[in-house]
């Protein structure tokens, strides 16, 4: 057996690549929108920056190679996730958001479908945006709940060959797309077939731009990622041709379940982006700061002690999503699991590492203008979305550990 994690000369390329994308690019642009008042004004901002990453070719290199791009795996998005993510998380948010809004079409869409709906997302130009309609006001997390649970609630009518949808989604990246007229594409979960058993009732459509019916109700001022735009949005009478099937009929929730294990082991990485750039700075403090004091902070043992702790955390978390990305790309038998492990790992030890570094900065980690409390506040997402740990993610290795044909040493390869 062999157990290199290593990167090769093409990965550390992209990771050069990306490294210096996010310092003479990224690393400036929080200042174009962190003082606008409203989410979108903010959003709107970041289009330059956006179309700087889509023209370096950070777009067609989170698309697979087999799709026209230029990804060879989720240990590629897990590489260039982190550098980008670690200096602007927002902006990168975008990205990914729009990566997870094709995600439906590259794993269950037709070889016209892919053509058709990818193209604009390979070129190196203008600032496509894509999104994955799944959570809905009031909550997702029981989805497939049978009646008298609601379950999806946006529903979808095959009328003279057209989709005629009609619901409302929220937490959506950019559903609302630059100028509130919807993304370039959204992938909407909906209910087709109302009398079916929940497992076969609900399916994925692909709304394509310019779609009538799509209405703003208002862009959330989120907590973190502040300039990124996660609306809530109404869908009225939007209508896609039949063609726009996305996998199957009744087939929705096995895709998007299926589009959501490689996002989780990804939240894993975009933890460690955060860590990453919290202990760079909490270290830089530690060696220079004194506090009033004779010597570096550094020097005391509680202060040394506790950015030990910090860099075993982010290196194990590193590592962790690591092997889920490799289990994802691999078809390992223990993918889901371990990309769900990284995930609930991940987003939770991020937000208790911050915190933890934050004591060792101490009052002035308080001050915005220092970066730890920004670093927390994009944090706190990362433990409920993309299916929360408690709704939806450890319900979900719950149910694995009650499987009669569960081995807990699969996820080692020692079963």
């Amino acid at each position: 057996m062999a157990i290199d994690f290593t990167l090769n000369a093409r990965q550390r390329e992209l990771q050069l690549d990306a490294r210096q994308f996010a310092r003479e690019v990224l690393s400036g642009a929080k200042a174009s929108y962190e003082k606008l008042p409203s989410p979108e004004e903010r959003f709107l901002a970041t289009r330059p920056i956006y179309e700087a990453m889509v023209r370096a070719g950070f777009l067609r290199k989170c698309i697979p190679i087999p799709a026209g791009g230029e990804n060879a795996g989720l240990i590629d998005m897990a590489i260039m996730a982190e550098e980008l993510y670690s200096v602007n998380s927002s902006i990168t948010l975008t990205l990914l958001g729009t990566v997870l809004g094709l995600l439906p079409i590259l794993l269950g869409g037709t070889p016209e479908q892919c053509g058709r709906l990818l193209a604009p997302f390979l070129k190196k130009s203008g600032a496509p945006l894509a999104g994955f309609c799944s959570s809905e006001p009031g909550g997702s997390a029981n989805a497939a709940s049978p009646p008298p649970g609601e379950g999806v609630r946006t529903t979808a009518k095959l009328r003279d060959g057209h989709w005629v949808i009609n619901g409302r989604k929220k937490w959506v990246s950019s559903a609302t797309g630059w100028d509130r007229g919807g993304a370039d594409v959204l992938c909407v979960v909906c209910r087709t077939d109302p009398d079916a058993s929940p497992e076969k009732a609900m399916s994925i459509i692909a709304v394509e731009r310019p779609a009538a019916g799509i209405v703003l109700e208002r862009a959330i001022d989120a907590v973190g990622h502040r300039g990124h735009l996660s609306p809530q949005f109404g869908l009225e009478n939007v209508t896609m041709p039949d063609g726009n099937l996305i996998g199957e009929r009744g087939g929705g929730l096995a895709l998007s379940s299926a589009s959501f294990t490689g996002t989780a082991a990804l939240v894993g990485i975009l933890g460690v982006a955060l860590m990453r750039a919290a202990f760079e700075f909490a270290l830089h403090f530690a060696r220079t700061e004194r506090r009033g004091g004779i010597d570096p902070i550094i020097e005391h043992q509680a202060v040394g002690y506790a950015l030990a702790d910090a860099k075993m955390k982010i290196e194990s978390t590193r590592y962790l999503s690591w092997r889920a990305c490799h289990a994802v790309d691999t078809q390992h038998p223990a993918a889901d699991e371990l990309a769900i492990q990284a995930k609930i790992y991940g987003s939770e030890t991020a937000v208790a590492v911050i915190t933890d570094l934050m004591r060792v900065v101490g009052i002035d980690s308080y001050d915005n203008e220092l970066p730890l409390g920004e670093l927390l506040r994009d944090a706190l997402v990362l433990p409920i979305f993309d299916g929360g740990n408690m709704g939806i993610r450890r319900r979900q290795l719950h149910a694995m550990l009650k499987r009669s044909d569960y081995h807990p040493l699969t996820a080692s390869g020692a079963a």
